[in-house]
C-alpha cells in the first residue's frame, strides 16, 4: 500500500514538473523563436506611409491645433490630465518657428521610417512623435491614433529595416564590394540582410498580434453593453448616420434581416477573433472577414485611415513565406514549407516524454502478475 502511494506521489510530482517544463518550453517557442523579419518589414513600409499621411494633414492648420493659441490650451490639457500622466515633445515648442521646425522633423522621421533609412533610430523617433501628437490634442484622439501608436511601438523592437529598405540595400552593396575585394564568390541568400531569422522580429510580431487580439476582444465586449447590438439594429445606426456616411447604404432598410445578420456577425467576429486567428485552418477565414469589415469602414463609414490602419495591423498574421512569394516570386518560397498562413514555429519534443515512459513501465511492472 505504501509503495502504491509513493508511486502515485512520484507520478503527480513528475506530472507537475513536466507540465511546468512543457509550459515554459512552449512560452519560449512562442515568444523567442527566431523568425523571418519580412512581415515586420512590410508593416514598417505600410505603417510609415500611414504615419506620414496622418501627420502631414496637421500641416493644413498646424498652429490651430498645436500652437500657443491653439483650440486646446496647455492649461486645459494639463487640467484634463491631472489624474494621469502625459508627455509631448510639442510642449517644448513655445513659438511658431519652433513648432514648424518640430513638425518638419517629425515628417522627415516618418519618411525615413517608410523608406528604411537609419531605420532603428527612425523607428524610435517615430514612436515618440506619434505619441507626442496624440497627447497634445486629446480632444482629437480616436482609434486611428491608438493603432498608429501600437504599430510604431512594436516597430522599435524588431529589425524592421532588414528588408524593403535603403539600409538593407546599403548592406548588400557593401557586402558585394567586400566580396569583390576578397575575390570570393558573390554573397548567397544566407548572408543577405533580411534572409536571417531574428528573435526580436518574432517578439515584435507576437506583441503586435496579442495586442490586436485584446483590441478586438474588448471591442466586442463593449458592444455587448449596448442594447442595439443585442436587438440587431446597431449596424443600421452606423450606415444611416450622415455625419460618417460616404456610401449610401440606406437601401438596406428594406432588408432588416441583413442588417440583423451584419450586426451580430460583427460582434461574433470581434469576440472570436482572439481564438480563431491562432488556428491555421480558421486564420484565412478570419483575415478575410477582417478585410471585409475594415474595407466597409473605409468606403462606407468615412474612416479610411482607421480602416487601413487596422488592416495594416492584421498583416502581422500573414506569414513571411507568403509575403516573400508574392513579392520575390515562387523561387524564394521554401520547398516543403508550411502553408502560407501558418506561423513557422519549430517542433520541439516535450521533456515530459521520458519521465512518463519510465512511469508507464513501472506501472506495468507493478500490475504484472509475476
Amino acid at each position: 500500500m505504501l509503495g502504491r502511494l509513493r508511486w502515485m506521489l512520484e507520478l503527480a510530482i513528475t506530472f507537475v514538473r513536466d507540465a511546468a517544463a512543457a509550459t515554459a518550453n512552449a512560452w519560449n517557442r512562442f515568444w523567442f523563436t527566431p523568425a523571418d523579419p519580412t512581415t515586420l518589414c512590410l508593416i514598417r513600409v505600410l505603417a510609415g506611409l500611414m504615419l506620414f499621411y496622418t501627420h502631414a494633414v496637421w500641416t493644413l492648420d498646424l498652429e490651430a491645433f498645436f500652437g500657443e493659441q491653439s483650440w486646446l490650451s496647455r492649461e486645459v490639457i494639463a487640467q484634463a490630465n491631472q489624474d494621469g500622466y502625459s508627455w509631448s515633445v510639442l510642449s517644448w515648442c513655445r513659438s511658431s518657428s519652433a513648432l514648424w521646425a518640430m513638425h518638419i522633423v517629425a515628417l522627415t522621421t516618418f519618411a525615413l521610417l517608410t523608406v528604411g533609412l537609419w531605420t532603428r533610430a527612425a523607428a524610435v523617433l517615430a514612436f515618440v512623435f506619434t505619441v507626442s501628437y496624440a497627447q497634445r490634442t486629446p480632444g482629437a484622439l480616436y482609434g486611428l491614433d491608438q493603432i498608429n501608436g501600437l504599430l510604431s511601438l512594436y516597430l522599435m523592437i524588431g529589425p524592421c529595416g532588414s528588408r524593403f529598405s535603403v539600409d538593407a540595400w546599403r548592406v548588400r552593396r557593401v557586402a558585394r564590394h567586400v566580396a569583390r575585394l576578397s575575390e570570393s564568390s558573390p554573397i548567397g541568400p544566407a548572408t543577405r540582410l533580411g534572409e536571417s531569422s531574428y528573435v526580436t522580429a518574432n517578439l515584435a510580431i507576437r506583441l503586435m498580434q496579442c495586442h490586436l487580439c485584446v483590441i478586438y476582444l474588448f471591442a466586442g465586449l463593449s458592444k455587448l453593453q449596448g442594447l442595439s447590438w443585442w436587438t440587431g439594429f446597431a449596424f443600421w445606426g452606423g450606415i444611416a448616420n450622415q455625419e460618417y456616411q460616404t456610401l449610401d447604404l440606406t437601401w438596406l432598410a428594406n432588408w432588416p434581416l441583413v442588417i440583423n445578420a451584419l450586426t451580430h456577425l460583427t460582434v461574433a467576429f470581434e469576440l472570436s477573433y482572439c481564438v480563431l486567428i491562432w488556428n491555421r485552418w480558421t486564420r484565412p477565414l478570419v483575415l478575410l472577414v477582417a478585410v471585409g469589415l475594415h474595407l466597409g469602414i473605409v468606403f462606407a463609414l468615412g474612416m479610411p485611415t482607421f480602416g487601413f490602419a487596422m488592416l495594416i495591423a492584421n498583416v502581422s498574421f500573414i506569414s513571411p513565406s507568403l509575403i516573400r512569394t508574392l513579392i520575390d516570386g515562387p523561387a524564394h518560397r521554401s520547398a516543403g514549407g508550411p502553408p502560407a498562413f501558418v506561423q513557422q514555429t519549430p517542433a520541439v519534443s516535450s521533456p515530459a516524454t521520458p519521465h512518463f515512459s519510465r512511469h508507464r513501465k513501472r506501472d506495468a511492472e507493478f500490475h504484472s502478475p509475476s
